[in-house]
């Protein structure tokens, strides 16, 4: 079997432009959030977004299809020897003479590392290709990979040490080489190891020059390496033993190396995962709890706010002038609201809408709804446009003038009966007993349209009452939304898109390996 027919599936291009779209666009997604929210954040959440942000823009401008592994060591632990061990090239400064390495070394299996190696400021004569057609299908399997080797952390020159501490927040994975004889040194674990709590997934531990400690006692080195590394409170550090000079262990680190490139880049990774815990960081600013509809809380605040203008009394003032027929003197009026009622109103408002909300959204909220003043006049000017009719209903009117005018004739028939009847008149008997019918049909009739009127004008007072109030609802609905709902809806509309824009970068593909990344350290 060929080397390239066990070796793991490689990332193909047309993934990694679908991961740089991708997380372009979370980026975009972050962006917009931060945008809408302006100064509603926590200035420290959204100040380190902006950061993360900023170097994510960098970083895709690079693309994600490379994953950067440094190599990090003290002075004589071999750290040279492991990357050329590594690259299979006799590249990187090896010698007695200390601090050994001075600058950053960089072997590339890529044939488009150049932007990438200038953003880690590798000086070109310090760089290296591998991955060619004369290296074959093993060397190409690890394409992609970008191994650097950082000067000596222990290094009396400060250059030295600036560049180890600039490079490291920027490597997706750290492979930290000590020897047998300086490993549990003081300035190593409290000076970096311990600064990488968080970020174990990311690390591997070389214990290299294995080959010098007797086979008996290696177990147990390699036990005491991951003892202290448990209390420098790194835990699950992988720890592995090598030797660059006879090669052992070296073939499985290329194998872990092949592996992590093959997947998903670590840089893919990483980015995801930055990306996810900074959404989820402006998530909480915005919490789900937050009302996000108002709609249902106005007819509430229509009915308070109609007790408050005296919508009811104005109604019954309509029904009982309509009912009484009499044309009142002076139509029936709405109050004005009072000043401590509308500021109950919209307190209560802000505050129903606000709940859940953190301060700032709150105050946001409080500042766009218009003040009690200017709400005031505008229930004052929708009430002064509501048509309000309590003159007499024209029907039972023409109704009440037809039963009195019946009635009239009624008094007249019966006083000409009577008189025919005590021969006052003159006339046949059988005119006054017509008469006589005639008049008591005719208060028949009257009284008829008496009734007849009376319900007429409970009916007119009823429509003309009922009319009164759907007006007056539905103006001072119009001003509830104009005044009290749509500058709210718009808050929360904007702390919902935060939220949602903020949650969207979510990514089921980050791996928990890469979740916490060096740069969080």
């Amino acid at each position: 079997m060929t080397p390239s027919d066990t070796r793991p599936a490689r990332r193909t291009a047309e993934t990694a432009s679908t991961d740089g779209a991708r997380y372009s666009e979370h980026v975009a997604n972050l962006r917009h959030a931060l945008e809408v929210a302006g100064d509603r954040l926590d200035p420290q959440v959204a100040a380190h977004a902006r950061s993360v942000l900023a170097g994510a823009d960098e970083r895709l401008a690079l693309g994600v299809d490379h994953t950067i592994v440094a190599l990090a060591g003290g002075t004589g632990s071999g750290k040279s020897s492991t990357f050329n061990a590594i690259s299979r090239l006799t590249f990187a400064d090896v010698g007695v003479r200390r601090p050994t390495t001075a600058r950053v070394t960089a072997c590339a299996w890529s044939d488009d590392a150049t932007p990438l190696l200038d953003w880690l400021e590798v000086d070109t004569e310090r760089r290296i290709s591998r991955g060619t057609e004369l290296d074959g299908a093993e060397e190409e399997s690890l394409a992609g990979l970008i191994l650097l080797d950082l000067p000596d952390h222990d290094s009396i020159a400060s250059a030295h040490r600036e560049i180890v501490d600039r490079i490291l927040p920027l490597v997706d994975l750290l492979i930290w080489v000590v020897d047998p004889q300086k490993y549990a040194d003081e300035a190593l674990h409290a000076g970096y190891l311990q600064s990488f709590v968080g970020a174990e997934a990311s690390m591997i531990v070389v214990l290299n020059q294995i080959d010098t400690v007797a086979a008996a006692g290696r177990d147990a080195l390699v036990a005491d390496v991951s003892r202290l590394l448990r209390e420098d409170g790194l835990v699950g550090v992988d720890v592995r033993a090598v030797s660059a000079r006879t090669g052992e262990g070296i073939d499985e680190l290329r194998e872990t190396l092949r592996e992590a490139v093959s997947r998903r880049s670590v840089a893919a990774r990483r980015l995801a995962d930055e990306l996810d815990r900074e959404g989820r960081r402006i998530a909480e600013e915005v919490p789900a709890s937050v009302l996000e509809q108002v709609g249902p809380l106005v007819p509430g605040e229509v009915d308070r706010v109609a007790v408050a203008v005296g919508v009811q009394a104005v109604v019954d003032d309509v029904r009982a002038s309509v009912r009484s027929g009499r044309t009142a003197t002076r139509a029936p009026e709405f109050r004005s609201p009072q000043e401590s009622a509308v500021r109950v109103i919209r307190s209560r408002w802000v505050s129903k809408v606000a709940d859940g909300m953190k301060p700032a959204w709150a105050q946001s909220l409080d500042e766009a709804v218009p003040e009690q003043d200017a709400i005031s006049a505008a229930l004052l000017g929708a009430l002064e446009a509501v048509p309000v009719d309590a003159s007499p209903s024209a029907r039972a009117t023409s109704l009440r003038k037809a039963a009195w005018w019946v009635f009239g004739v009624a008094v007249v028939l019966a006083v000409a009966a009577i008189l025919v009847v005590a021969g006052v008149v003159d006339v046949e008997a059988a005119f006054g007993a017509v008469a006589g019918a005639a008049a008591g049909a005719a208060v028949l009739v009257a009284v008829v349209l008496l009734i007849v009127g009376s319900r007429t004008r409970a009916a007119a007072a009823d429509e003309r009452a009922e009319k009164v109030k759907t007006a007056a609802l539905d103006a001072l609905r119009s001003t509830v939304e104009t005044t009290l709902a749509r500058p709210a809806q718009t808050v929360l509309d904007e702390h919902r898109t935060v939220r949602e824009s903020a949650l969207s970068v979510r990514d089921s593909g980050s791996a928990a390996a890469a979740g916490t990344g060096l740069a969080q350290r």
